[in-house]
């Protein structure tokens, strides 16, 4: 028992590992084009559409809060946000693509599709002017500041010989990583250039990290990434692992999801109004272990957004559940033609 627990910390620490390193590279990506999405959007839907889903299937919060914003501004139709809420999976793609990256990709393109389609359908629907009005300029807490000047010549060799303890903690973890991918401790089984890739990712996060201010180190990638995120994804990881490793031990377990898959369609699609990152993650694993189909896990990452949702939560639980419920309207109806067409 003693040897499984620690090979299921092991591998929670692995993804989480993994995790960390692609939510650095989006942070800093997020800030370096800040006002990108600035553009004008009015009287063009379908562009609208577009971007929010291009917004939703950034890995993590920050696309969906920005989708949000838009929003907020009037920018982008009701229509276009609940796109952007279906497309996005929280944090969980990013557990998505260090588990089953080509799967992942898959699921992600699906998604994109299907939100654009369920974004037009949306705004078929006549909302009342005055529910669309509450979102007007509203003032969402959305990582909103100055553009930051990420790179500078002058301080590089300065953060080497003289960094802060944070940059330190940051570089021995992700030097860590690079080690491990290298030598086979992780990832071992993986086609050569999936560890090329790999390592390529994770050495441009160490550049990152050697290379950005103190202010985006500590505020950006140890306060919001570090201290915010990767405890949750590491509890929600083990605790998910755990379970499911004694659950398969103790009880047969894959015959009675097999006997109640549409129990098992109706519980993804109810645990995604949930707006927070972690829950997911259960169905993640159980597909990762074959014991649930491609459609339970679309019809989950259809209803789920993660914490993208927050905002609108804060702002109106009626706007909230007007897009959870879109969520699940067409979560449901994709999961039952998937189900029907055992994918």
């Amino acid at each position: 028992m003693i040897a499984e627990a620690c090979d299921v910390i092991r591998k929670a620490i692995l993804i989480t590992g993994f995790v960390f390193v692609m939510m650095l590279v989006i942070e800093y990506i997020n800030v370096q084009t800040k006002g990108l999405w600035s553009i004008h959007l009015l009287g063009n839907n379908w562009k609208q559409y577009i971007v929010a889903a291009l917004l939703g299937i950034i890995p993590g919060c920050l696309g969906a809060f920005t989708a949000v914003s838009l929003f907020s501004h009037r920018l982008i139709s009701f229509g276009a946000i609940v796109t952007a809420m279906i497309a996005t999976s929280g944090d969980e793609a990013f557990v998505m693509f260090a588990m089953f990256p080509k799967k992942a990709l898959f699921l992600t393109a699906v998604i994109f599709g299907i939100s654009i389609i369920a974004g037009y359908v949306t705004d078929r629907i006549p909302f009342p002017e005055k529910f669309l009005s509450r979102f007007s300029e509203s003032n969402f807490p959305l990582h909103e500041e100055e553009q930051c000047k990420c790179f500078r010549r002058d301080r590089f060799w300065t953060n080497i010989i003289k960094p802060s303890g944070y940059r330190v903690a940051l570089m021995i973890l992700i030097l860590s990583l690079i080690i491990a991918t290298a030598t086979g401790i992780i990832a071992e089984n993986a086609e050569l250039w999936l560890k090329i890739t790999l390592i390529l990712t994770i050495a441009f996060s160490l550049f990152i990290v050697i290379s950005v201010p103190e202010h985006f180190l500590k505020e950006h990638l140890w306060n919001h990434i570090v201290k915010r995120h990767m405890p949750k994804i590491f509890v929600w990881t083990v605790g998910t692992l755990l379970v499911i490793h004694f659950l398969l031990y103790f009880i047969d377990v894959q015959s009675w999801v097999t006997d109640n898959m549409l129990i098992m369609l109706l519980l993804a699609i109810l645990i995604g109004i949930i707006p927070e990152s972690g829950p997911h993650l259960i169905f993640v694993t159980l597909f990762m272990e074959g014991m649930i189909p491609f459609s339970i896990l679309l019809a989950s990452s259809i209803s789920q957004d993660g914490h993208g949702s927050l905002p609108l939560l804060a702002e109106s639980k009626r706007g909230f559940l007007y897009v959870k419920s879109v969520n699940m309207v067409v979560a449901l109806v994709v999961g039952l033609i998937g189900y029907i067409m055992k994918l």
